[in-house]
């Protein structure tokens, strides 16, 4: 691997950070958030030709789990962020695999996007794999911090059907979701100092919870058209997901996504994003008109 600090003047006295998912929608806006911030940081990503092209920035090429790639990838690094990996049936291992390359590595802290009420028996079933994935990197010996996003403000449009309905088992249950640009935003706060935030679990979420009625009836002043919540019962929602032919654990993350709104677990108002970034964080209504 080339020198990290040729590329930098004065570079190998900066901490370097390493990010993953720097691709994707989420991880891409806290690259360039550490790049306008001057630090030296290290793209690890699966494909070299989608990385972002930011100054002071490095690309290595791995995959989670990829043991020997990671220990390549992240050698030199001192703080890491770890996004979530996209969900499969083996996430978990894929995210602990990881973990312990980056502590074989010399990591010495890794910032990790969970989820809001991670627990072993979270009614998210998602949730419950960041939970595994946090106990992991908690007895791994390295320093951490955990991001707790709620669901994503972002996806809330998506949930409209063709026939202008939101269907899902939430009932009458609220969801604080947060908009992914203020998770990127604390996350790159705390990617800055890292071991200011050592050991702290943080809450991410917007600034109101609202029920899904409620989504509906914002994207309905939006749209100018008739948006409705229609709610389903457990069964209806797994019967209706049926036709994707999507496998089972991914049947069961959508279906107790809505479940986890119904039981009150995505309902809790957190003031981190605000705390951490002097800023209060995009509400639903702001979002929207915003599309």
């Amino acid at each position: 691997m080339t020198d990290p600090s040729s590329n930098v003047p004065g570079g190998g006295d900066q901490p370097l950070i390493a990010v993953t998912g720097s691709t994707g929608n989420l991880g891409s806006q806290v690259a360039r958030k550490l790049a306008d911030a001057g630090v030296r940081q290290r793209l690890v990503v699966r494909d070299p030709a989608r990385a972002p092209e930011l100054p002071n920035t490095e690309v290595a090429q791995a995959a989670y789990g990829e043991h020997a790639a990671l220990l390549n990838a992240f050698d030199g690094a001192d703080t890491l962020l770890l996004l979530s990996a996209t969900e499969s049936a083996d996430r978990v291992s894929l995210h602990t695999a990881t973990i312990d390359a980056a502590v074989a590595a010399g990591v010495r802290h890794i910032v990790y996007t969970s989820f809001v009420g991670a627990a072993p028996n979270a009614t998210f079933t998602f949730a419950r794999d960041h939970w595994h994935t946090e106990q992991h990197l908690r007895e791994s010996g390295v320093g951490f911090t955990f991001l707790r996003d709620n669901l994503y403000l972002d996806f809330v449009p998506g949930f409209v059907g063709e026939d202008d309905a939101i269907r899902g088992p939430a009932g009458d249950g609220r969801v604080a979701a947060v908009l992914r640009a203020d998770v990127a935003a604390v996350a790159a706060q705390v990617l800055l100092d890292p071991a200011a935030h050592a050991g702290a679990t943080y809450d991410l979420t917007g600034p109101t919870a609202f029920t899904l009625s409620e989504a509906a009836a914002v994207l309905s002043e939006k749209y100018g058209r008739k948006i409705r919540y229609e709610p389903e019962t457990l069964d209806e929602a797994y019967r209706s997901r049926e036709r994707f032919n999507a496998p089972a654990w991914e049947v069961a993350g959508w279906v107790t996504s809505y479940a986890a709104i119904a039981s009150g677990e995505l309902s809790a108002v957190s003031p981190a994003v605000e705390q951490l970034t002097g800023r209060k964080p995009t509400g639903l209504a702001e979002y929207v008109n915003t599309l």
